[in-house]
């Protein structure tokens, strides 16, 4: 659908088909691995610079983004560029931050706000969504 391969390492496929790749900015990338072509970086300081185009949500580790306006805004535009794009969700350890904008998507998408948490750990990491306040932001998002 979009040029992620399915099995691919933190790939998470949405109800609707779409591919989204989450993962932690600690691990390198593999350079045989496909690029994004849109990434999302959910980090509490500037991240460095890529070669696709990229946004930084400051989000700093642990807790939540610090502009929630903005985080609707860059959450809604990489659900809608994955219809077609490579688009790439990453924190530093590619759990907590990554996995709680894993399960806006999933809201996003279609899946109850109740199950979205659920639905994440089950098809993209068990530990995803580290905090009970994380949690609750995808309950409210």
């Amino acid at each position: 659908m979009n040029g992620w391969e399915e099995q691919g390492p933190g790939i998470l496929r949405l109800p609707s088909g779409r591919l989204v790749r989450g993962r932690g900015l600690r691990n390198r990338l593999d350079p045989a691995a496909p690029t994004p072509s849109y990434g999302v970086y959910l980090l509490g300081d500037r991240p460095p610079e890529v070669a696709w185009e990229a946004r930084w949500l400051r989000w700093p580790d642990f807790r939540l983004p610090a502009d929630r306006a903005e985080a609707w805004e860059v959450l809604t535009e990489a659900w809608r560029r994955s219809a077609g794009e490579r688009v790439e969700i990453a924190c530093g350890g590619g759990k907590g931050r990554t996995g709680t904008a894993l399960a806006c998507l999933a809201v996003l998408d279609g899946v109850p706000p109740g199950t979205a948490v659920a639905y994440v750990r089950e098809h993209y990491d068990r530990r995803a969504v580290e905090t009970p306040w994380q949690r609750r932001y995808v309950r409210r998002f």
